[in-house]
């Protein structure tokens, strides 16, 4: 369960406030949404949510443990163990293959033999098990993010967090995308919270954050 606690964000001297007072709860396998307007806060929240971000005052728990106060090495390791991101830009190593840029967390701790099979089972399941040896530069729009998506999953997160996963793709990529983000939270009861501006993509969330600058609202 991730709990949010008058969550105040403000950046700058005189400080400037993005995200005023702001409580929520999200339930262990719950999709939630964060939409509103362009500025509203709603990226600024995620990488909150996240522990990417630690707030301006208030305060984030994961299961009752509050993200500010782990150390350097123990929010690592939850990131490392527990967390998968996925953003508007894939972020691949140009010089990875589509195999390698999946298997880059284990790598990190040294523990990619262990997860190499899951990786290509990753990469089947995206529907991209061709671009295993190819280079982002050999990819499509599309097939890059479902490898993103694959290297978020490759630890299998508790926890998933996607910011605007559909901004650099076609109404037809991005429908796949969506569909395979649901699927996630559907058949792993993955939590996940994603970022959006579109509706229709709000929509398919159990739930909405709706933000007008930086306070949670109702939509309309």
């Amino acid at each position: 369960m991730i709990i949010g606690k008058n969550i105040v964000k403000e950046f700058g001297d005189p400080p400037h406030r993005i995200l005023h007072d702001l409580s929520f709860v999200i339930q262990d396998g719950e999709f939630v949404s964060i939409s509103g307007r362009s500025g509203s806060g709603k990226s600024t929240l995620l990488y909150i949510i996240s522990s990417l971000d630690f707030p301006s005052s208030g305060q984030v728990l994961f299961d009752d443990e509050d993200t500010s106060l782990m150390s350097v090495e123990h929010i690592h390791e939850f990131r490392t163990n527990h967390v998968g991101f996925i953003f508007q830009f894939h972020y691949l190593l140009p010089e990875l293959t589509g195999l390698e840029n999946v298997l880059l967390p284990p790598r990190n701790i040294d523990r990619v033999d262990e997860f190499r099979d899951r990786a290509l089972e990753l990469l089947k399941t995206m529907d991209v098990s061709k671009v295993a040896d190819k280079l982002p530069s050999q990819m499509s729009g599309g097939e890059q993010q479902r490898v993103a998506i694959a290297r978020a999953l490759i630890m299998k997160p508790k926890y998933l967090f996607a910011d605007e996963p559909t901004g650099n793709l076609d109404s037809a990529n991005g429908e796949v995308v969506m569909n395979i983000l649901k699927s996630i939270n559907k058949e792993r009861g993955t939590t996940l919270c994603l970022v959006t501006h579109e509706e229709e993509y709000a929509a398919m969330a159990q739930r909405e954050i709706y933000l007008i600058d930086g306070r949670m609202s109702e939509r309309g």
